[in-house]
């Protein structure tokens, strides 16, 4: 199993959801988060005053898939999430140990 940790621009959740929901991702954790990369922030007036901006707020969605859809489910949030500007964000693809369900007990691909 593998885990897809992308990070996407806020208005693009609804799209990217959808097209995990198309691939049969059944579930999915959002957080809202701050950070930069290239861009670096960017400044913004605001009363006659301007000011940077240093931390943009972004989505970091995670994800736990088994191997065959990781390849699927990336280049879904890519298309979802792309606008072709700078920040549209990352995604990073680590490898998942062991899931466990804490209701049931469950273990493995049957706990996702």
């Amino acid at each position: 199993m593998k885990k897809i940790e992308a990070i996407i621009k806020p208005f693009k959740l609804d799209e990217v959801r959808e097209a995990l929901s198309e691939l049969g991702v059944t579930g999915l954790t959002v957080t809202e988060v701050k950070g930069f990369g290239r861009q670096k922030g960017h400044t913004e007036l605001y009363r006659g005053a301007e000011y940077v901006v240093d931390f943009l707020p972004k989505l970091k969605i995670d994800v736990v898939v088994d191997e065959k859809t990781v390849e699927l489910a990336i280049e879904a949030i890519i298309k979802a999430a792309h606008t072709g500007k700078i920040g549209d964000g990352k995604i990073f693809v680590t490898a998942v140990e062991q899931v466990v369900r804490i209701r049931t007990g469950e273990t493995g691909e049957a706990a996702v």
